[in-house]
């Protein structure tokens, strides 16, 4: 029986029924066998990834953002995100180290917090007590004076430490690490539970004091 269709000649369109359409979308099922190329898909963009949209890779997360944190209201060339108190993991050396603020909190979670902190040379953080927290710390770069004592008054600790040296301050213990190498000196300190509140950020010593902090 003869197909009523009509055949293609040069310069006549083959009907979009027709199944061997070269300039439409088929309607109908493809022919056994046959797999019409991609490039011949109207909407090519349909089938890409949302994160392949205009040639752009995955997103991922920033090793630091140069945004404010939710408790920083001031602009620093370097701010690293929060990013408690969600699963996290960095390389905590490197992390210490491009930090140029004074404290910044890096990760905060229900039962403890760690903040970088970088002390110019001849600084410190101050004589200081957190009666219900306790503190770890790590010097990463530099020199420091640490000082330790029951009170104020009675400081029974006095050490130097160098990189790789950790200090541990139970809560309530009075305490001061100074600055006395001829470099800034970079650290991490865990609290635990939190001491700062999530996001902060103090480029200075001097704008943490004015923050209550």
């Amino acid at each position: 029986m003869f197909d009523n269709k009509k055949k293609a000649t040069p310069g006549h369109t083959v009907p979009q029924n027709s199944g061997h359409s070269h300039g439409h979308r088929q309607h109908h099922p493809a022919h056994p066998g046959h797999h019409p190329h991609p490039q011949h898909h109207p909407h090519p963009h349909h089938h890409r990834p949302p994160s392949h949209h205009h040639g752009h890779p995955p997103h991922h997360p920033p090793y630091y953002s140069n945004q404010p944190g939710p408790n920083y209201p001031y602009h620093s060339p370097a701010v690293f995100q929060d990013y408690g108190p969600h699963p996290y993991v960095t390389d905590i050396e490197k992390a210490t180290l491009q930090n140029i603020n004074y404290r910044t909190t890096l990760w905060t979670g229900n039962h403890l917090q760690l903040t970088l902190m970088t002390i110019p040379v001849g600084e410190s953080i101050g004589l200081e007590a957190h009666p219900d927290t306790d503190q770890f710390l790590r010097l990463e770069e530099g020199q420091g004076l640490v000082q330790m004592g029951p009170s104020r008054e009675k400081i029974t600790v006095k050490q130097t430490v160098v990189p790789n040296s950790a200090v541990f301050v139970p809560a309530g213990t009075w305490h001061n690490i100074t600055n006395i190498g001829n470099t800034p000196m970079k650290l991490y300190s865990i609290y635990a539970p939190p001491h700062h509140p999530h996001g902060t950020v103090h480029p200075t010593k001097a704008i943490a004091e004015k923050m209550g902090d």
